[in-house]
């Protein structure tokens, strides 16, 4: 968690394969602890042919069932199907949007919002951000994107700078 944070969290993402592999792990992360998918990701790139949403798109029964046997990843039908739901959906916004990151990045007008936290009971869960894009993602049949994990979503990738005022990556990600 600890190198997790300290080089990955909440850095600004907009390279589309990457925006999209973590809309993957946050739906599957649901219910779950944030440390059970970081221990799964490798496997996760490999057995999801390395968040590439074109070939998951494409995934059909056979690929479902050795996905539900593979004991790398959560082994959750609803989640395995919510990937690939995704994954069509994710390359519809694409060609609608040029982009999967102009799409998403447009629900905080292109920049992060700083919510200048000084200490972790500080941090939401949800904010209006995070809820119009459950919305719109859900209109466009997305799965798993409820506020919580659009907002967990927004963190991750850089979208919200929920480090501590204190925390020396706030001002490292802020510039």
């Amino acid at each position: 968690m600890i190198e997790y944070h300290d080089h990955e969290w909440g850095v600004p993402v907009h390279d589309d394969r990457k925006l999209f592999e973590f809309l993957i792990l946050e739906g599957a992360q649901a219910g779950l602890s944030w440390q059970t998918i970081l221990n799964k990701r490798e496997a996760y790139r490999k057995v999801f042919d390395d968040f590439d949403a074109e070939k998951i798109a494409r995934y059909d029964e056979a690929k479902i069932k050795r996905l539900l046997a593979d004991p790398g990843i959560i082994r959750n039908r609803l989640k395995v199907a919510a990937a690939i739901a995704n994954a069509k959906a994710f390359l519809q916004v694409q060609q609608e949007c040029g982009s999967f990151s102009n799409y998403i990045w447009s629900f905080v007008n292109g920049h992060p919002i700083d919510h200048k936290i000084k200490t972790r009971e500080e941090v939401p869960c949800t904010s209006k951000e995070s809820e119009a894009m459950s919305r719109d993602l859900l209109k466009r049949g997305f799965k798993f994107v409820g506020p919580t994990i659009c907002y967990a979503f927004m963190q991750a990738v850089g979208m919200v700078n929920d480090h501590e005022k204190c925390c020396f990556r706030y001002q490292e990600i802020k510039k």
